[in-house]
C-alpha cells in the first residue's frame, strides 16, 4: 500500500538530515518551526505528511483541517501530543520512532538515579554559590538496592543491564511481556501490587495513556517502602505530582529525578523547588547522536511508505506493519476485493460478515484481514480507520479459522458467498456462491451474468480481456463497464481496492 506523499510540513525542530532524505527521495519539504495554532491550521491542508517532535499539538482540529494529510510523524517516542483517535478516524496513519533515543533515555534515566543517590546537583550549587557543605549531603550507595523498572520494552531493558552493573537488583513490570522474557534480561517479574513494598527506587517507562496517568498516587506511595526514590524520563503526569509533592513533604518519598512535568513549562513550581527533587528541562532525548537518529528514522518512514515498504513503528494501528509486509499485501488486496464483490452481489446492505480464513499462516492476519473486509464494503475506507467506520456504520466482521488449503472466503445474510486465494502474488476468485471457479483473476471491471450463454453475452460487452464460465454462472474481465445491462446481471463491479 503505497501513500502518496508529496509534500511534507516539518513544524518542529528536527535534525537536518530529516529534510535531506525527503528531499533526497522527491519530497517536497516545507520547514517551519514554531509556527502558531492559528499559522498549522491555515497551512495543514497543503501536505501529504506531518513531521513533529513535542511542542506541535496535533489536535483533532488541526488533522481535521489536514485533508490532505495520509501521515503524521513523530520524530522521538511519545505521541501524547497527538490526537490518535482524530488520527484514526481521518485514515492517518501515526508513526514515531521507538528505537531512536533508547540510548539516551536510557542513560539520563541512569543519570538522574546517580545523583539523585549521591545529591550531586545540591552538592554542586552549594559550591557554585562560594559553600562548603560536605557534611549536609549524605547519599546512600545504589549497590544491593533494589530498582523497580515499570515498563519494560527497549528503554527499561536497557536501565536494567545498566543498573545491574551497578549491584542493584532489579525487579519490573509490563502487561505485555511475559516473566519468561523478563527474565532473559535479568529482571525478575512482579505485579505491581508486590513491587511497591521492596523498592528502594522506581523508574517509570510507559506511555501516557489513561491506564498509566496517576500510576503512582497517594495510595501507591502509602503502599511504598518509606524512603522510596521515584524516577521519570518518560511521560509527566504517569506519577501524580500532587501526590509526590504530598510524598516528599511526609519524608514517605525520599526524593524524585524528575526531567518530564504535566505541563511544559511548569506553572507551579512548588514541586522543582523542593530540595530532595532533581529537576531537569525535558533532556532524556537531548543528545546529538538521539536527534540524528530520529530524524534519520522518522525521514525513512515516510520514504518507506511512499514506496508502498512495510513500517515499522505504527502506533494508531500496529497490526498495519504486518499488512504491509510483501507476503500480506496480496491477502489485503484479496479480501478487500472479494469484499467489494460480495457487497455489489447483495441485494440489502451488509451488516454482518463472516471471514472465514483457511491455511496455517492466516492466524496472524486475521486481524488486519478483518480491516481489508471493511475497505471493501465501506465508502471511504482505507486499513486505518476501517474498524473506525465499521462501528459507526453497524457493520461486524467475525473471523472464524480453518485447516486446508491458503484461502479467503466471506458470507453474509442471504446466502451470499464468495472466495478466492492468492496465486503468484495476485488475489484470484476462486467461487461464488456454490458455483466454482478455476481461477478468475480479481482486478479491472467484472461483469457476471447468469442463465446466459457465452454466444448472447459477447455482443453486451465491449474490450473483453478474460470469460469464464461456471455452471450458470459466467464472470467477464473487462476493460469497460457495458452501457447496458447485460441479461441475467447478477453485478457489475470495478474492483479498486
Amino acid at each position: 500500500m503505497a501513500l502518496q506523499i508529496n509534500k511534507v510540513l516539518i513544524s518542529d525542530a528536527v535534525d537536518a538530515s530529516c529534510r535531506e532524505i525527503l528531499e533526497g527521495a522527491g519530497v517536497a519539504v516545507d520547514y517551519k518551526p514554531g509556527l502558531s495554532k492559528e499559522d498549522l491550521l491555515q497551512c495543514i491542508k497543503e501536505y501529504d505528511g506531518l513531521i513533529v517532535r513535542s511542542a506541535t499539538k496535533v489536535t483533532a482540529e488541526v488533522i481535521a483541517a489536514g485533508s490532505r494529510l495520509k501521515m503524521i510523524g513523530r520524530a522521538g517516542t511519545g505521541v501524547d501530543n497527538i490526537d490518535l483517535e482524530a488520527a484514526t478516524k481521518h485514515g492517518i496513519i501515526v508513526m514515531n520512532t521507538p528505537g531512536g533515543n533508547t540510548i539516551s533515555a536510557a542513560e539520563y534515566t541512569c543519570t538522574l538515579m546517580c545523583s539523585l543517590a549521591r545529591n550531586v546537583p545540591q552538592g554542586y550549587a552549594t559550591m557554585k554559590a562560594g559553600r562548603w557543605d560536605r557534611k549536609k549531603f549524605m547519599g546512600v550507595e545504589l549497590c544491593g538496592k533494589t530498582l523497580a523498572i515499570v515498563g519494560l520494552g527497549r528503554i527499561g531493558r536497557e536501565v536494567a543491564g545498566r543498573m545491574q552493573a551497578f549491584g542493584m537488583r532489579t525487579i519490573g513490570y509490563d502487561p505485555i511481556v511475559s516473566a519468561e522474557e523478563a527474565a532473559q534480561f535479568k529482571v525478575e517479574y512482579l505485579e505491581l501490587k508486590d513491587i511497591w513494598p521492596i523498592a528502594d527506587f522506581v523508574t517509570v517507562h510507559t506511555p501516557l495513556i489513561p491506564a498509566t496517568r496517576g500510576l503512582m498516587n497517594d495510595k501507591v506511595f502509602s503502599e511504598c517502602k518509606k524512603g522510596i526514590r521515584v524516577i521519570n524520563v518518560a511521560r509527566g503526569g504517569i506519577i501524580d505530582e500532587g501526590a509526590l509533592l504530598r510524598a516528599l513533604e511526609s519524608g514517605q518519598c525520599g526524593g524524585a529525578g524528575l526531567d518530564v512535568f504535566t505541563e511544559e513549562p511548569p506553572k507551579e513550581w512548588a514541586l522543582v523547588d523542593h530540595p530532595n527533587v532533581v529537576a531537569t528541562p525535558h533532556l532524556g532525548a537531548s543528545t546529538v547522536e538521539a536527534q540524528l537518529k530520529v530524524a534519520q528514522e522518522i525521514a525513512q518512514s515516510f520514504v518507506d511508505a511512499r514506496a508502498g515498504k512495510p513500517l515499522f513503528g505504527i502506533v494508531n494501528v500496529p497490526e498495519l506493519s504486518n499488512a504491509l509486509n510483501p507476503d500480506s499485501s496480496p491477502w489485503v488486496a484479496l479480501t478487500s476485493r472479494l469484499a467489494q464483490l460480495l457487497q455489489a452481489i447483495s441485494t440489502n446492505n451488509i451488516k454482518s460478515i463472516k471471514l472465514c480464513l483457511t491455511g496455517p499462516n492466516m492466524k496472524g492476519r486475521s486481524r488486519f484481514l478483518t480491516s481489508a473486509a471493511l475497505v471493501g464494503c465501506l465508502d471511504n475506507a482505507n486499513l486505518v480507520n476501517a474498524r473506525s467506520l465499521g462501528r459507526a456504520a453497524g457493520v461486524e466482521v467475525t473471523v472464524c479459522l480453518c485447516e486446508g488449503a491458503e484461502g479467503v472466503s466471506l458470507s453474509c445474510v442471504g446466502g451470499v458467498s464468495v472466495c478466492g486465494t492468492v496465486l503468484g502474488g495476485a488475489p484470484v476468485l476462486t467461487g461464488l456462491n456454490d458455483v466454482t471457479f478455476n481461477l478468475v483473476s480479481l482486478s479491472g471491471t467484472l461483469v457476471i451474468t447468469k442463465a446466459t450463454t457465452l454466444v448472447d453475452l459477447i455482443p453486451k460487452l465491449s474490450q473483453i480481456n478474460s470469460v469464464t464460465q461456471s455452471g450458470d454462472v459466467i464472470v467477464a474481465n473487462v476493460s469497460a463497464a457495458p452501457k447496458t445491462t447485460p441479461p441475467g446481471c447478477l453485478a457489475t463491479v470495478t474492483l479498486n481496492c
